[in-house]
């Protein structure tokens, strides 16, 4: 019903200002040539450019979805991009525009991640980002990595790599077997070259990627605590200072 909702929400937004632009541009029309070319322009713009731009530069997001707390995913978790975008604007023309969302709804109501017929083509869905009971379970050390993790030398992980990293544990019981190992190995594979030594021979690829989550977690918030207290000792010593006397040394 969430998803009904974001595709009503959106289409009213497309066709309102679809229909503003027409009933604007029509003053300027001297035949109807012209007026066909309009309203076929208008239509391409509103049903797929628009769409395919919203969802893009938003990473999935829309009216509607913004309404309905939700946001188009990759099935891999990561943020939707040009293509996966374009696909499903381009579809939702024949199975949202033209059918009034029937294929749409049909579709949804046979899968279980109610994805239409459009999240098939692009390799998306749909997930909500708000108004669900259900948290995020927290990151923990696996027994086993916990030594390993302590003495590594861990760089920066890319804020990309990172994020696709914590979204794939979030939701692997809701992934393929195949596809949670093949994306597992994947990530382990990219995470490996900033990790030093490498984990124990054998390491499984999630548990792996969770330790380095973890032990980069606890070593961003003790370094956030030190420079917390840090700043404190030097605003209580500047406090301490006579007046108009700064410490330079």
């Amino acid at each position: 019903m969430s998803r009904i909702g974001s595709g009503v929400v959106d289409l009213a937004v497309y066709g309102i200002i679809g229909v503003a632009i027409i009933l604007l541009c029509l003053r300027f029309i001297v035949n109807d040539s012209q007026a066909g070319v309009l309203i076929v322009s208008t239509m391409a713009v509103m049903m797929v450019i628009v769409p395919t731009a919203v969802e893009t530069i938003t990473r999935g997001l829309s009216a509607g979805k913004v309404a309905m707390g939700l946001r188009v995913v990759r099935d891999d978790g990561g943020p939707v991009r040009f293509r996966q975008a374009f696909v499903r604007a381009l579809t939702a023309v024949g199975e949202i525009w033209f059918c009034l969302g029937s294929i749409a709804v049909l579709t949804a109501i046979f899968n279980n991640r109610s994805k239409r017929l459009g999240d098939f083509l692009a390799g998306t869905y749909a997930v909500r980002e708000r108004g669900t009971e259900l948290a995020v379970a927290p990151l923990l050390m696996p027994p086993d990595l916990g030594a390993w993790a302590e003495r590594a030398d861990i760089r920066r992980l890319p804020d990309n790599l990172a994020l696709h990293a914590r979204v794939f544990l979030s939701r692997t019981g809701t992934l393929a077997p195949y596809t949670r190992l093949q994306l597992g190995r994947a990530l382990a594979a990219a995470i490996e070259p900033y990790v030093s030594p490498p984990p124990p021979w054998g390491t499984n690829p999630e548990r792996f990627v969770a330790a380095v989550l973890v032990e980069r977690r606890d070593r961003e918030y003790a370094a956030g605590l030190e420079g917390q207290a840090r700043r404190l000792d030097e605003s209580e010593h500047i406090r301490r200072l006579p007046y108009g006397v700064t410490d330079y040394a």
